[in-house]
């Protein structure tokens, strides 16, 4: 589930070494699922452990997870590196913005989670988002746009060049195309 090099399980143990016995490190999502989810890691004492925890079991500790956070954790990697401006700890989920889904997963779930995991992060940069409205039986993915995308001028050139491309792509012979079913009118939340 949660990945740590060898380099960042020699810190951490170095680390709880000067903790009281017992204690381990904690690694977590604040606000899994959504856009202004953020992953942490903190010191975590034998009491503050909960019984529905997970307890993954590294060189000389134990990371703990809580049950909100697993999913979302899924594929997480925790790095120490090293270099000419100092030591820095790493921590990425990809996962952590949106729950991961599983590889036979209906075509649809699949989709969106492609969207929000990859498209809708850069489409946020100017206020916008898209989600699928439905899967048509010729394979086309119906998409509404929403936020600054609602009426935006180049649209048309992000639903054509950058999400059918990449949709299309990704899941090659499943699916045909994408289609917008968003009404454009523009207005003060339209992005020019």
């Amino acid at each position: 589930m949660i990945k740590i090099s060898e380099t960042a399980q020699a810190h951490f143990s170095k680390l709880l070494e000067k903790q009281a016995a017992g204690t381990n490190i904690r690694v977590f999502v604040v606000n899994p699922g959504t856009v202004s989810a953020e992953c942490g890691v903190s010191y975590c004492p034998a009491d503050a452990v909960e019984s529905t925890d997970i307890q993954l079991s590294f060189n000389g500790f134990f990371a703990i997870v809580d049950a909100e956070s697993k999913p979302f954790l899924v594929d997480a990697e925790i790095d120490f590196v090293t270099d000419q401006m100092g030591s820095q700890l790493t921590l990425k989920a990809p996962n952590a913005k949106v729950r991961k889904v599983d590889n036979d997963a209906p075509l649809k779930e699949r989709v969106q989670y492609v969207i929000d995991a990859e498209i809708n992060p850069q489409l946020a940069n100017h206020g916008g988002r898209v989600s699928v409205v439905e899967l048509t039986n010729d394979g086309v993915a119906v998409l509404q746009f929403g936020g600054g995308c609602n009426g935006c001028s180049q649209v048309d050139l992000t639903l054509k060049e950058g999400i059918e491309k990449e949709l299309l792509n990704r899941f090659s012979g499943e699916l045909n195309g994408v289609r917008d079913v968003t009404d454009h009118q523009r207005g003060e939340h339209s992005y020019y």
